[in-house]
């Protein structure tokens, strides 16, 4: 089965539509699979329900979709760096279901790993429990949150081979591979493309058998969200 494609348009070919759930990796501008992003927005596709732990910035990643307004929701714990995200938000413009960082991946990698619901403290006796069910366990109160299931996880890697066998690069492997396990369908953006065997064993960070689609992007656009440099003593 040959999982490589010539462009992330082709990639996302027949597989997108109105209306679904779709799962997006990165961290900050960390990671993110831009060249997929970009094809997502110009296949015009509505109404989508996007997982991220954030949006990026206004013109760059998911806050281009925003900008198009082709999201109606957002899951996500974090939307401190996108002021367009937070002016829909706050007009009654964008769903958000704000969920704990670390609850947020975890309803990823259970989704992945066949798991649809799990218990937790974080969240107890805030707006985070408000409806969910609760319930004690050692003498401790515990929410239960549903894991979550992407139609289409969107995944930024380092490198492949041509079998999908994925390696990540320092701090890109953060979301990028719950996402990409939970995905019913899973299209990935790389680096580099090898033969299948090149890669040391240990070097995988994923196995293929979790991933449907590659497209090559060997030069993508790496920005630094925030430049923080340290001044040289006496200048």
């Amino acid at each position: 089965m040959n999982k490589i494609f010539p462009s992330a348009a082709e990639a996302l070919k027949g597989i997108v539509a109105d209306g679904q759930l779709i799962g997006v990796g990165g961290f900050g501008l960390c990671g993110i699979p831009e060249a997929l992003i970009d094809a997502l927005r110009d296949s015009g596709v509505q109404n989508l329900t996007a997982i991220s732990n954030n949006a990026g910035v206004d013109d760059f990643g998911l806050g281009k979709l925003l900008q198009t307004r082709q999201i109606k929701k957002m899951i996500s714990s974090y939307v401190g760096e996108n002021k367009e995200f937070e002016r829909q938000y706050l007009a009654g413009e964008l769903a958000l279901e704000f969920t704990p960082q670390g609850t947020l991946a975890e309803k990823l990698r259970a989704g992945g790993a066949g798991i649809p619901a799990f218990f937790t403290k974080t969240g107890v006796g805030t707006l985070v429990a408000e409806g969910k069910e609760l319930r004690e366990f050692d003498g401790e109160t515990y929410v239960m949150e549903r894991s979550l299931v992407p139609d289409v996880s969107l995944v930024k890697a380092h490198r492949a081979d041509k079998s999908g066998n994925l390696q990540f690069r320092y701090t890109s492997r953060n979301f990028n591979p719950a996402v990409a396990m939970a995905g019913k369908i899973c299209v990935v953006e790389v680096e580099e493309i090898v033969e299948t065997g090149d890669m040391h064993p240990d070097s995988v960070h994923l196995p293929g058998i979790y991933v449907h689609r590659i497209v090559l992007n060997q030069h993508p656009e790496k920005r630094i969200e925030k430049r923080t440099i340290t001044e040289k003593a006496g200048v």
